[in-house]
Formats: C-alpha cells, structure tokens, sequence
C-alpha cells in the first residue's frame, strides 16, 4: 500500500500506527508548497483538497482512504490482536473514536490558524486558550500515573497526539504539563516512533533533492 505524508503534519499518526503494527507501505512525500510528490504523482489527482495523509489500499480498486483518524482507525482493524483500538460494536470504541475526533477538533485544528499566522488577537487568545484546556484534559488523564492515554496499551490516540505535538510551532506554552511532559518523552522512545521520523526524514530528503535537481 502507498501512504501519502507531508513532513511534520497528522500524517505521522498514520505513519506510527503502521509501523507498530508491522504493515509495509510505500511512504510517498507530498510537497505543499512546490505541490509534487517524491514518486512524481499528481497528487490533486489522488486527493482535489491537497491534504494528507492518504492511504491507497491493496486491493483490486486501489481504494484511496483519507483523513488521519479513518486511516489510523482503518489500519489498527486490520490487526485487532495487537490492540491499538477497540473492537467494533464496543462502548470503549465508541469512547475512543469520540476522544479522536476531540483531538482532531479541539487540538490539531485548533493548531493550524494559529501556525499559519492568520488570527486576529482575540483568535489567536481564543485558540491558544482551547489548546489549554484540551491538553490539560490529557494531563489530567494522565495524572493517575498510566503510561498511555488510555492506560497500559498504545493506542491510535497515542499516536494522534504525538503528531501533532505543534506546539513550538503555535506558540502555545505546554511546558508546565508534567505528566505530558514524561508521556511524549515515552513516546519518542518507542522503536516504532524512532522509525517513523527516520523514514519520514529520508523521503523528504531525496524528495527536496529531486526538486533542487528540476530547478538547477
């Protein structure tokens, strides 16, 4: 399968979730800014509102799956036995999938406007307070001392979250969450995570090469 990621964006989510459960997938690199991709795909063709991530399937009609929640959701249901999300028809999937869709409205949305400088004060006052709340919900979480979102297994919540840890980017000052603080650190040190920046660095790397040899 092709999966379609731009570098630093929620696509890493469904990076780090294939990587934890051992799926191979092509990684193609989408750059927004010169709109090509490293394998040379029109990518306008592969999703018109120029977003990742993308997930092209394995099947006979090389279905195309978009956004990062369906995906991560998607790809953890194929391997049910390691764990990553409830199984369907449960009340903890229905739990979870309503914590990723308030981390995809009340955290990596609420990132985006505020990274791309385009609030007025009271936006930018606003948005930074949203971010506030949320993420002391998370702390809060995990203030009982488990070491994941949702206790002792890594999730696709997880692995939501740690993509679209924006906030150098932001401007919005976490640093005061402790018990955040020591969940991102394990994170990062998960083999899975360290796997997902390295090949994430190396396509973007022979991508930006590739551009630099067009424009030379």
């Amino acid at each position: 399968m092709k999966l379609y990621i731009a570098y630093d964006t929620c696509s890493r989510a469904a990076q780090l979730v294939a990587n934890e459960l051992g799926i191979d997938h092509e990684l193609i690199h989408f750059d927004v800014f010169n709109q090509s991709t490293s394998n040379g795909d029109d990518f306008a063709a592969i999703n018109p509102l120029l977003y990742v991530p993308v997930l092209q399937v394995d099947n006979n009609d090389k279905d195309l799956i978009s956004e990062t929640i369906i995906i991560s959701s998607y790809l953890a249901d194929s391997r049910p036995e390691v764990g990553l999300i409830p199984r369907h028809g449960t009340i903890e999937r229905v739990k979870m999938d309503q914590f990723l869709v308030f981390l995809a409205t009340e955290i990596a949305q609420k990132h985006i406007p505020l990274m791309r400088k385009l609030m007025t004060p009271e936006g930018i006052k606003f948005n930074s307070n949203k971010l506030l709340k949320a993420y002391q919900r998370l702390e809060d979480q995990l203030a009982d001392g488990r070491p994941y979102l949702f206790g002792d297994q890594f999730t696709v919540a997880d692995a939501y979250v740690w993509a679209t840890h924006w906030n150098s980017r932001s401007g919005v000052n976490i640093d005061h969450l402790k018990n955040f603080a020591a969940w991102k650190t394990r994170i990062d040190s998960r083999p899975a995570a360290i796997k997902t920046l390295k090949e994430e660095a190396e396509v973007v790397a022979l991508h930006k090469a590739q551009i630099a040899a067009n424009i030379a």
